[in-house]
């Protein structure tokens, strides 16, 4: 099994792609339409996505992308629960909505400091050559994620900033599936943003 996941199952641009890119990428994309229509199911698939991903960064050294896919399965599984189970503060079921002027405040904090944080940490204790690049998307994907699983409609906007860094950051490591896949990913991220919105409470109906 390893040795199969491992093989290239084609060739992309000069660049061999992998059976274990091409499970992982289909399970992402899966994972990202679940997501998109409140279906809980996509957190089981971003663990399985997320720990296969792990090795496909990894060897690519992209080392901060690579460490973000285990934080991502432990948080799925955070997320899948709140997606069950979760609750406002105030009792109410958890529905999509936006975030309050605070909580908008806290989340770009959050990511003006995670970025230099992770970037700085990968610059000192890896041998990576993208640190800055992949700090962005590493740093970044960490509060998208939490306002993933709070269904704070942000998410998506937090989400289309780190596709459209790691189109480049990919395409400067030759991943070129996993390059189309942000690609659409971001594109995504429009779509799921507008779609959440129409769910929104207020939101018009046709």
């Amino acid at each position: 099994m390893p040795e199969f996941f491992s093989a290239p199952a084609f060739a992309l641009w000069g660049s061999p792609v992998s059976w274990l890119e091409l499970v992982a990428a289909v399970l992402a994309l899966a994972m990202v339409g679940c997501n998109m229509r409140e279906v809980h199911w996509g957190w089981p698939l971003a663990i399985v996505s997320s720990l296969l991903y792990v090795a496909v960064f990894a060897q690519a050294r992209i080392y901060g992308d690579a460490s973000l896919q285990v934080f991502f399965a432990i948080v799925a599984s955070w997320g899948w629960f709140q997606w069950l189970r979760g609750h406002r503060a105030d009792g109410s079921a958890l529905r999509v909505s936006r975030l309050p002027p605070r909580g908008i405040a806290f989340s770009l904090a959050a990511c003006a400091l995670a970025w230099p944080a992770v970037a700085l940490f990968l610059h000192r204790f890896t041998d990576t050559d993208v640190p800055w690049w992949d700090g962005f998307s590493t740093g970044l994907s960490l509060v998208g994620q939490f306002l993933l699983g709070r269904k704070f409609i942000e998410n998506w906007l937090v989400w289309l900033a780190v596709n459209i860094v790691s189109v480049g950051l990919f395409i400067h490591k030759g991943l070129w599936l996993t390059v189309g896949l942000y690609a659409v990913f971001a594109v995504l991220s429009v779509a799921g943003f507008l779609a959440w919105r129409t769910r929104m409470p207020g939101a018009a109906r046709a």
